[in-house]
């Protein structure tokens, strides 16, 4: 079917051309370091959980969820290529994460889950 129409062989490579220089994409050596981060960070989790004076302290839960939430933010990023969409994709992502947070956290506060000190 090439043979037939040589000029559709030349457009679909100036069009794949121009579309891979309009996005980038990670390489392997990408995959690998936020694979490598993710798994430090992972062990950072279970360490933290072993050690007992660490477990009763008020700070425990925050530490574990800033952890996860950094864990969660490196996996949308980079492996739902996030990353690497428009900023429009983005947006509609990240706004109602943001709003969702702040209903969780506002509803932490409402039930004294948190304290406030003044």
């Amino acid at each position: 079917m090439a043979a037939d129409h040589p000029h559709s062989q030349t457009t679909y490579d100036t069009h794949g051309d121009a579309h891979a220089a309009e996005h980038k994409h990670p390489t392997w050596k990408t995959y690998k370091w936020v694979a490598l981060i993710l798994f430090v960070v992972t062990v950072v989790e279970v360490w933290i959980y072993y050690i007992p004076s660490f477990v009763a302290s008020r700070a425990f839960v925050p530490v574990l969820l800033v952890l996860s939430a950094a864990k969660f933010a490196i996996v949308v990023a980079f492996y739902m290529h996030l990353k690497y969409d428009a900023k429009l994709f983005r947006a509609l992502f990240v706004f109602p994460l943001l709003i969702g947070v702040a209903v969780i956290v506002s509803l932490l506060f409402l039930f004294g889950q948190i304290a406030v000190r003044a």
